[in-house]
């Protein structure tokens, strides 16, 4: 058995065309582009240490009202 040949291609892409439209064919291919990009954004991101929280934090005493200690 042999694969498609060249007119068959066309007549399937034809078909595809007039089904979806070229807008909706347009806006899947966009989706499919974003979710590529966003899956690489997120492999970039682990290979990143975490950041070691190194800050301490300072706790003021209450104020005292010396009006009531006398």
């Amino acid at each position: 058995m042999h694969g498609p040949g060249l007119w068959g291609i066309i007549i399937v892409a034809v078909v595809v065309v007039v089904l979806f439209g070229r807008g909706k064919i347009s806006g899947v291919m966009g989706e499919f582009a974003s979710g590529i990009k966003a899956f690489q954004k997120g492999m970039r991101d682990d290979d990143k240490p975490e950041p070691v929280n190194t800050t301490t934090a300072q706790v003021q005493a209450p104020e005292v009202d010396k009006a009531k200690d006398v």
